[in-house]
């Protein structure tokens, strides 16, 4: 809310957040004693981002990102080490578990696996480079998008496919799964609300999960219709139909499946989007100043 009182709704047309910047001199106007003074990279086996504070107080502290990661990638860990310094910087300070600071793996940082102070910063992360209220004045909630809609948001934001496709699902009112592979077999997997309370999910953290034999991320035919869609019958997936769009990283090296299926289970949802913290905000404020008028 203060970024777009700052500047401007349409904010996002400039370009993402700086959060770089953000976090730097944000951290000195609230706590000039113990501000965050740099964010730099560095090699962190095992992890891809920290924050780190000076052996002695006042604490100064610093942001790590693990070298190598792709700019969107990297703009993330940033919001969420920011997250921490926000809302947990005397947590790990005073923490016995913490030495130093606090280290974040993939998991924390871009799924929020782990404590819930893990999925708090992943969570602060997301609002602060994806407000719904920008992203739903783009893309309506019965939408199913494609990668090339996906992408075009993840550079409007300056995040990752993965990160995007991830908010997404936070919002979205249709059915749908995200599974991120590797030779067959998937890494983790998500699906969105609709989804899930339709029973239809993959288990990944207990569970080996081996991908269908016809999938394109086990078959490796990364065509441009592959990219857009394939109609998979009933019994590949899941018992129903889905629409499959494959896309792989040689980076990462992994594959990015999306899976949108029919909305003929029953809606879990209003038809409305649920009304989120900025535009409660701004219509509680509107109010208020209405009652004394």
């Amino acid at each position: 809310m203060m970024l777009d009182t700052v500047l401007g709704l349409n904010r996002f047309e400039n370009g993402p957040v700086d959060v770089e910047r953000l976090a730097i001199e944000y951290s000195a106007k609230t706590a000039p004693a113990t501000p965050i003074r740099e964010v730099i990279d560095r090699d962190l086996p095992g992890c891809v981002g920290a924050l780190v504070y000076s052996d002695t107080p006042p604490r100064q502290w610093g942001i790590v990102c693990s070298a190598g990661q792709s700019a969107g990638r990297r703009n993330f860990t940033i919001a969420h080490e920011f997250g921490h310094y926000v809302l947990h910087r005397r947590m790990i300070e005073d923490g016995g578990e913490y030495d130093g600071g606090i280290y974040c793996d993939e998991g924390n940082v871009h799924r929020g696996e782990g404590p819930d102070i893990e999925r708090q910063a992943d969570q602060f992360a997301a609002n602060l480079l994806m407000p719904f209220n920008d992203l739903r004045n783009l893309l309506s909630a019965r939408t199913r998008p494609d990668f090339e809609v996906l992408g075009t948001l993840a550079t409007r934001y300056g995040v990752s496919l993965t990160a995007v496709i991830l908010r997404w699902l936070e919002f979205t009112q249709t059915r749908a799964l995200v599974v991120v592979s590797n030779e067959g077999f998937a890494h983790w997997a998500k699906a969105s609300e609709a989804a899930f309370k339709s029973g239809v999910f993959i288990a990944t953290r207990a569970n080996v999960y081996e991908l269908p034999s016809a999938a394109t991320a086990v078959t490796g035919d990364h065509s441009d219709e592959a990219k857009t869609g394939i109609l998979r019958p009933g019994g590949c997936w899941f018992s129903e139909p889905v629409l499959e769009m494959c896309i792989r990283s040689d980076r990462y090296d992994r594959e990015i499946t999306l899976l949108h299926l029919e909305d003929n289970g029953p809606y879990h949802h209003d038809d409305e989007p649920l009304e989120d913290t900025i535009n409660l905000f701004h219509r509680t404020d509107r109010n208020r100043r209405l009652d004394k008028t």
